[in-house]
């Protein structure tokens, strides 16, 4: 499994919005693309401009491919990337648990929000 744990930090003003946009993307990915097992989004508690993704996918090129270029990840990177105060940071990773089988079992229940 491939993994990316990625910290963006927002422009103030503009983290309801970033929250209101990435829900969509973040549904959307666990929803609609079959490599996508899970979307986390996460914000710091001391810093309320700073989120937190982590993202699992089935194979390195299910996120680079698949995910950057399916809508709603379109949809959002137009809608959020002038709020980005610098660069997102990306750290990809290798899962170890759970399981692969375990993350694919998953994946059922991330869809009833």
């Amino acid at each position: 499994m491939y993994a990316i744990f990625v910290t963006i930090k927002i422009k103030p003003g503009f983290s309801e919005q970033f929250k209101a946009a990435s829900l969509g993307d973040a549904q959307g990915s666990v929803r609609d693309e079959p490599g996508c097992l899970r979307f986390d989004i996460h914000q710091s508690p001391s810093d309320p401009n700073t989120f937190y993704l982590y993202e699992v996918y089935e194979t390195q090129d299910d996120h680079l491919t698949a995910h950057r270029n399916a809508p709603h990840y379109v949809k959002w990177r137009e809608t959020v990337q002038d709020w980005f105060d610098g660069d997102p940071q990306a750290i990809p990773l290798t899962t170890i648990f759970p399981s692969d089988a375990g993350w694919r079992q998953q994946k059922p229940h991330l869809v009833n929000w």
